[in-house]
């Protein structure tokens, strides 16, 4: 079962480090992502922006395309077959919405103030004594968890003396 973590910043500069250090985790094994999303709210229209990690339509025009073009060889019109298959693909991918459900984060996005973001986490497992050092680092708020209370509780206080300790190691 995968965990919903929800991150609030200051900027949407911090938020997008954040991602990129999550992805890099992943890469590295440290974390099991199933999706992560910055969300940031405009400062000038304060309107709500989603930066999905997986572009869902262009990797279904893309997986489209290739697929059209083997089964247009079959009917000797390779080109038709790719562009039929883009398309299909593309429009596919466009109602495909896998991980967190972006009316649930437009929605809770809403209450940040404009200039803000947060990142929205999907996580289906990690290793918590290294991933949550490594995120304290870059501040931010916990908005929501899908964790029991009594995890989010322990969840709050590894991120208190992670913090404690960075300080420690400035110092």
């Amino acid at each position: 079962m995968s965990n919903l973590f929800v991150i609030a910043y200051d900027d949407l500069a911090t938020a997008d480090r954040v991602r990129d250090k999550l992805l890099s985790m992943n890469r590295e094994h440290l974390v099991e992502l199933e999706d992560v999303v910055v969300v940031e709210r405009r400062e000038k229209d304060g309107k709500i922006k989603l930066h999905q990690a997986v572009n869902h339509v262009g990797n279904g025009a893309a997986g489209g395309a290739l697929w059209g073009s083997v089964i247009g060889l079959l009917f000797l019109v390779p080109f038709l077959g790719a562009a039929v298959g883009a398309a299909a693909g593309a429009a596919g991918g466009s109602v495909v919405d896998t991980g967190v459900n972006d009316d649930f984060m437009k929605e809770l996005s809403a209450n940040l103030r404009p200039g803000a973001a947060a990142v929205f986490v999907l996580v289906r497992k990690s290793a918590r004594d290294k991933v949550i050092p490594e995120i304290a680092k870059f501040g931010g708020q916990l908005v929501q968890t899908s964790l029991s209370k009594e995890d989010e509780a322990h969840l709050r206080e590894m991120v208190k003396e992670a913090l404690k300790e960075e300080t420690t190691i400035a110092s």
